[in-house]
């Protein structure tokens, strides 16, 4: 469905226009006028005794008006009384009571006058009376003592208080009490227990009575209960009476309801005209009555009818005369019901049908002033003038009182006053003043100059002209600026000046001129008006159906002007939707998450704008479990059966396909419920059949295709005779549970199976295939019964009986049981054990003769263990291993032997009771297998070309070990494996020597032992030969140092051993349980850049080398840098940086020139020239990429970096030429050809001569004497440049650094000293024109950089000269 408002719809139109009528006689404040009240105190006006008492009055008239003031009828001197002031300007009254003043003293009716020269407006009167908050009169409160089930009144009697309290009943802890159907306040304050429980015993029911004038607490001594259980006195007449007795009836006795309050069958109320009335119905019983409400003759009023206090009271609002009439309430419980009927009478206090108005008259003119006032019983009306009554009031020709109507005629100027209208009943009193000013004004326009109107096209279009003037002016209307006077049925004109067009179209809209004139001028004013587009919805929200927990979605689609910006709110039952978050508001829809009962309703979506307000509504309806049935009531009561009918309740959308009758048995199983019977949904009514000796209970469930409802209230009780049973026990067995007896069980009759008193059983046995007679015997409260001195293991025919009181049960049927089980007497016999193989073996045996068996037989058991190993001939503990064979199977298999080993077994045979003895023990062996993998491998002592292999046995040789066999082949650095080697070891052997291997060699080792059986399970391991006589260099990663910035980290490492290229970073946050990441890195560097970090995080990394098992440093953490709020400026980019870059390269050009001059000087450096004349093939220098040979091998990234810090100890190069890493080179050459035959892998023989050794070391000194000199000459260059690199060094220090930390490709080492800071020796100043190539040129061109930690890079840095451009 949908609705359309608009600020234009008639009943808007209505308001607007009563109150543009009641705004057109408000005389300007400008003008002459009597008093009129604006303001004033109520008329029961309750005030706080603490306080200042503040009684209002105010009012407005020109000239302004005094104020007077009576109290209790006579005037009320405010000049006299110190503690009383009014306030400026005004009327209203200020008492002081905080400062000495009593509130009691000032308590009284008091009545405001406000006066001007044009007459007298009064006030209400205004009962003034201080709030009172008494406390509880002492009183002694007995304890309650109550039995269960009875009902209680906690009286309160709160203190009567002004005005009265609120009453709450709380305990010692300030809890609220809780509040049930079965225990409620009343509106009297009292607590009422319909029935009374276990758990109502205590000692703390406290009353308290809130005064919220006062904001005070008041409390009544504390209240105790306490409640007798009958359930301890049951127990102890339970525990007296014989088994055949019936004991444990009801505990509590049920109770039809009786009513608590009101009393009686009847009851008064009077209530009055537009209060709230509240009806209260508080009943006993037990079980707890259901409280309802009807009206005889006719309906509850919708809308305005509540029901509280779980249904126990009635409330209507804003009652009126047709609310009188009889309510009756109606408690109702199992077993029966109580009604109460209250006569409600609606009285009324006076209220106005049309209160006497203002009036403007023009001298000479006529009017007239209309009081009238309606109320139960009717009111009476008398008037005032000026506050005096009109009988002795002075007289004015020109008025005549007519009952309630004044009549005024040829008015002149001083006939103006305030008349007051008194209309009054038993129930209150209305006064009313209202004013005649006679004036002579010309005609005033109130409305704004060209105010702008907005309405929506087809609805009406209402044009303000407010206007003033005595006489009345006469209003007329034009549209447009020279248009003729609008007339006809298209248009309406008000008395109070306004235009309305009813229909407003496009063609509507333009300028409006209103024109005002009386006699004594002329006036007029242009509005404006503007027709808009409605606003519309073109895809309205549709009905839905739902399942709980599902989703829905509504739909509301909207078209509009588009000058106007409207807003959608959705709303649930004409309320705002719940503060959900299944409830999600779309610009199109509305859409509900998992849907419960409490979403059914109606849906509303309204579209508002400044000038109109659509609407569309839809129904949600939820489906769900039905209502429970109720009024359930038996009918055609028989020894077997019973008619039951109920009343179905809602069945929620979904219509109930079938109900479930359950059945309690209160005699026998109180509170358990069964299931009775199922009958269909449209079926309300069914036959059930009984059972004799059962105390029945019913109650019905609703069933839908959604699922069961709640079971109803159950109905009434109805016990069946008693009857002999129709059943015996069920699941009858015989079994006996020791060798001389039979155990003979059964399952008990249920108390509703018993059909009767005094419940037995007889028991029946004898002996199966024997000619004997049944032996019985009759027991109770049993459910076994134990037959001694039985033969063992004999069959015996079973049968047990049900009787009561009335008889016996049906003759059972009998079943076969056994005696009790002994102990075998046999063991198997021709114990066999074929060995299949050195793991499995195969047993046979003989059956036992089922005789000797005495008992169920199970099957067999073979216990076998491991004596001892045939290889070690060493015992151990022995474990048996026990086998079960089920039934009567007369072999098995003995999986998961060990080879080579002497086993025993023995068979046993097993029943219920047990197992019996054991056949003689059978010894059997099984044959050799191949040995387990030797216990370990280790190789040791490492040299040029052996290594030393040791080995332990194998735990397990599983037979008599012959030999061992190895095998061994070398990998290359690309994990490419070379010829296999097999070598066979004695048995015997526990270590071997390999000799004539390659020195700096990688073996992969595959050793096993071997019986007569076969080879075993291989062990393998991996060992490097060294490359030289030193002390073996076991490779490892260490000092991991990590430099980090906001998103990316500089990580550098020491790598000590053997070369290896193929490096990873790990990385991950710290703490986390995540997989580490992994980089590569290129070549062989010793540094690498992490980019993509987050800012402000802690990370953990760590470097490893691929190839080498678990090989990698140790981790370190790292934290990055926080988020910078701006971006940073790239200097390489800067001006300023530019220039002094150029400076730079200018000095350092001067000092390559200075270098090439003294290199020249000093003569040929000779290293070269002696290794060409004494060819070593063992130092021939590596060709490079560019064609190009080295001098000299590069050192280590480790060895460099000791040399570095060995510089830094000693001292500048002045103090010693081999402090310089350039120089020192050649000084540790033989270690360096160490690291570099670590790293060239089996490239070179393994054999060297003695003299290629000697020649190599004549030769270094050689070149370390010239090194020396050279070094001195270009020291004394460096001198001269350090005050330059002092100067400059640290001014771009930083700048440096961000060059060569910002590109994981960078040359420069994380962690390496920028050049600036690094001594200009040729080498390094070469270094530095490289990594500054993109901004400086290539100054030196073909300079390598000799800040790499690539070998091959600083060989050729150490044979280039550097030489300008």
């Amino acid at each position: 469905m949908m609705k359309k408002m608009s600020i234009s719809t008639s009943k808007t139109s209505l308001v607007l226009l009563l109150c543009q009528i009641i705004s057109a006689l408000d005389v300007p404040l400008d003008l002459s006028q009597p008093p009129t009240i604006t303001q004033q105190s109520p008329k029961d006006y309750i005030v706080d005794p603490r306080e200042n008492i503040v009684i209002q009055c105010e009012a407005k008239g020109k000239p302004p008006p005094s104020f007077s003031w009576t109290r209790n009828g006579t005037h009320f001197d405010i000049d006299k009384d110190a503690q009383v002031t009014m306030k400026p300007n005004s009327g209203t009254l200020v008492i002081n009571i905080m400062n000495g003043g009593k509130a009691e003293a000032y308590e009284g009716v008091y009545q405001c006058t406000a006066r001007n020269e044009r007459g007298a407006a009064i006030s209400n009167n205004i009962v003034v009376r201080p709030s009172r908050s008494p406390l509880w009169t002492k009183e002694k409160l007995e304890p309650n003592h109550v039995r269960e089930g009875d009902s209680l009144v906690l009286h309160c009697r709160p203190p009567v208080g002004l005005p009265p309290p609120i009453i709450f009943w709380m305990d010692n802890a300030f809890q609220r009490l809780p509040q049930s159907e079965r225990v409620s306040q009343g509106l009297n304050g009292d607590l009422y227990f319909s029935n009374v429980q276990p758990e109502d015993t205590r000692e703390d029911y406290i009353c308290y009575a809130r005064f919220n004038h006062t904001q005070t607490i008041q409390q009544k001594q504390p209240i105790s209960v306490k409640v007798f259980s009958m359930d301890s006195l049951n127990d102890t007449i339970a525990a007296n009476l014989s088994d055949t007795d019936i004991f444990g009836a009801k505990p509590v006795t049920e109770r039809q309801p009786v009513l608590l309050t009101p009393t009686g069958s009847t009851s008064t109320k009077v209530e009055l005209r537009g209060n709230v009335l509240l009806l209260e119905c508080i009943a006993a019983g037990l079980p707890t009555p259901v409280i309802r409400w009807i009206k005889e003759g006719g309906e509850l009023p919708a809308n305005r009818t509540f029901f509280e206090n779980f249904k126990k009271t009635l409330k209507i609002i804003d009652v009126s005369e047709a609310d009188s009439g009889n309510y009756k309430c109606i408690a109702r419980n199992a077993l029966g019901s109580v009604h109460h009927v209250i006569s409600v009478t609606v009285k009324a206090a006076p209220y106005w049908i049309t209160a006497p108005r203002n009036l403007v008259l023009s001298p000479g003119e006529d009017g007239t002033l209309i009081c009238r006032a309606n109320g139960n019983p009717k009111p009476s009306i008398s008037w005032l003038a000026n506050g005096v009554p009109i009988a002795i009031a002075p007289e004015d020709p020109s008025r005549k009182v007519d009952g309630d109507t004044i009549i005024f005629s040829h008015v002149q100027e001083r006939s103006s006053a305030v008349y007051q209208c008194n209309a009054s009943n038993e129930y209150g009193y209305l006064l009313a003043n209202a004013f005649v000013n006679v004036l002579a004004e010309p005609p005033r326009i109130l409305t704004p100059a060209n105010k702008l109107y907005q309405v929506i096209a087809d609805s009406p279009a209402l044009l303000d002209c407010a206007y003033f003037g005595s006489p009345r002016p006469e209003i007329e209307w034009f549209k447009g600026v020279k248009g003729s006077i609008l007339r006809g049925n298209e248009y309406v004109f008000h008395d109070n000046g306004t235009l309305e067009i009813p229909v407003a179209q496009k063609n509507n809209a333009g300028t409006y001129t209103c024109v005002a004139r009386n006699e004594l001028g002329k006036i007029q004013n242009e509005v404006q008006l503007e027709i808009k587009d409605p606003t519309m919805i073109i895809k309205q929200p549709e009905y839905k159906v739902i399942q709980r927990y599902g989703q829905v979605s509504f739909e509301c689609i909207i078209k509009h002007d588009s000058t106007l910006l409207p807003t959608v709110t959705w709303l649930k039952d004409n309320d705002e939707l719940p503060d959900d978050e299944r409830f999600l508001v779309g610009k199109d829809n509305l859409t509900i998450m998992n849907v419960t009962d409490k979403d059914d309703g109606t849906y509303t979506c309204i579209v508002n704008t400044t000038l109109d307000s659509v609407s569309a509504s839809a129904v949600l309806t939820v489906v769900a479990r039905p209502n429970p049935p109720f009024d359930l009531e038996l009918t055609g009561q028989l020894e077997r059966s019973i008619d039951l009918s109920w009343l179905p309740g809602d069945e929620n959308n979904s219509p109930i396909t079938s109900f479930v009758i359950e059945f309690e048995d209160a005699l026998h199983e109180p509170g358990v419920w069964r299931y009775q019977t199922e009958v269909p949904g449209s079926q309300t009514t069914a036959q059930l059949k009984l059972s004799p000796y059962v105390n029945y209970a019913f109650r019905v469930i609703a069933v839908n295709r959604i699922g069961r409802s709640q079971p109803s209230e159950p109905s009434e009780q109805y016990l069946t005779k008693s009857a002999s049973p129709d059943e015996n026990p069920a699941n009858v067995q015989g079994i006996g549970s020791e060798p001389d007896n039979l155990v003979i069980t059964w399952e008990p009759l249920k108390g509703f199976q018993s059909n009767g008193p005094g419940l037995q059983y007889k028991v029946s046995w004898r002996q199966k295939d024997v000619d004997d007679e049944w032996t019985s015997v009759i027991v109770a409260n049993v459910s076994k019964y134990i037959v001694s001195g039985t033969p063992t293991f004999v069959p015996y025919e079973v049968k047990v009986q049900a009787l009561n009181d009335l008889g016996y049960a049906p003759e059972p049927s009998e079943v076969i049981g056994h005696s009790g089980e002994d102990l075998p007497m046999v063991a198997p016999g021709n114990v066999q054990v074929h060995v299949i193989n050195s793991t499995l073996a195969k047993v046979h045996w003989d059956p036992v003769p089922l005789k000797s068996v005495r008992g169920h037989l199970q099957g067999y058991k073979v216990y076998y263990w491991k004596v001892q190993s045939l290889s070690r001939r060493s015992r151990r503990h022995v474990e048996k291993k026990i086998l079960t064979f089920r039934g009567n199977k007369t072999f098995g298999m003995l999986p998961g032997l060990e080879p080579y080993s002497s086993y025993k077994l023995n068979v046993r045979v097993v029943n219920g009771k047990g197992e019996g003895p054991a056949s003689p023990d059978k010894v059997f062996k099984t044959p050799e297998g191949v040995p387990s993998s030797p216990s370990f491998l280790k190789i040791t002592n490492p040299t040029l070309d052996s290594l030393t292999l040791e080995w332990g046995s194998p735990t397990h040789p599983n037979g008599v070990l012959t030999s061992y066999t190895l095998k061994f082949q070398p990998i290359n650095n690309t994990h490419e494996l070379g010829p296999l080697v097999e070598i066979r070891i004695p048995a015997n052997e526990s270590s071997l020597i390999l000799k004539n291997l390659n020195y700096s060699t990688r073996y992969k080792f595959y050793f096993n032992a071997q019986t007569s059986v076969g080879s075993g399970s291989q062990i393998t391991e991996e060992a490097v030969t060294i490359m030289d006589e030193v002390q073996p260099l076991y490779p490892r990663i260490r000092n991991v140092t990590t430099a980090a910035a906001e998103t990316y980290a500089n990580i550098s490492w020491e790598y000590e051993g053997p070369d290896h290229a193929n490096f990873y970073v790990e990385y991950g946050v710290a703490g986390s349980k995540e997989d580490w990441k992994k980089e590569i890195v290129n070549g062989s560097r010793s540094f690498f850049v992490l980019k993509g970090l987050t800012p402000g995080t802690a990370y953990k990394v760590r470097v490893g080398a691929e190839g080498l098992s678990g090989f990698r440093s140790s981790e370190d953490v790292f934290e990055t840098g926080p988020a910078m709020a701006s971006r940073q400026v790239d200097i390489a980019t800067q001006g300023w940086f530019i220039g002094l870059m150029c400076a730079v390269a200018l000095l350092i050009l001067i000092l390559l020139i200075v270098c090439f001059i003294r290199r020249n000087k000093g003569g040929k450096y000779p290293v070269k020239e002696k290794e060409d004349a004494h060819a070593d093939p063992e130092i021939q220098p590596m060709k490079e990429d560019d064609g190009t040979f080295g001098e000299y091998r590069s050192m280590s990234a480790w060895t460099g970096k000791k040399l570095d810090k060995e510089k830094k100890t000693k001292g500048s190069c002045a103090n010693s030429a081999e402090a310089n890493p350039v120089f020192t080179k050649a000084k540790s050459v033989r270690s360096d050809r160490s690291n570099f035959f670590r790293r060239s892998g089996d490239q070179y023989s393994s054999t060297r001569s003695e003299t290629s050794y000697t020649r190599r070391r004549a030769r270094q000194s050689s070149e370390l004497t010239r090194v020396s000199s050279v070094s001195a000459s270009l020291c004394q260059e460096e001198k001269r440049s350090d005050k330059w690199k002092y100067r400059h060094g640290s001014r771009h220090h930083a700048s440096e650094q961000h060059i060569m930390g910002s590109e994981e490709g960078s040359d420069s080492q994380a962690g390496q000293p920028s050049p600036f800071q690094t001594p200009l020796s040729c080498n390094s100043i070469g270094g530095l024109l490289a990594r500054q190539h993109s901004s400086l040129q290539h100054w030196c061109s073909q300079t390598p950089d000799c800040s790499s930690d690539s070998d091959d890079t600083q060989s050729s840095c150490h044979r280039k000269r550097c030489r300008g451009p």
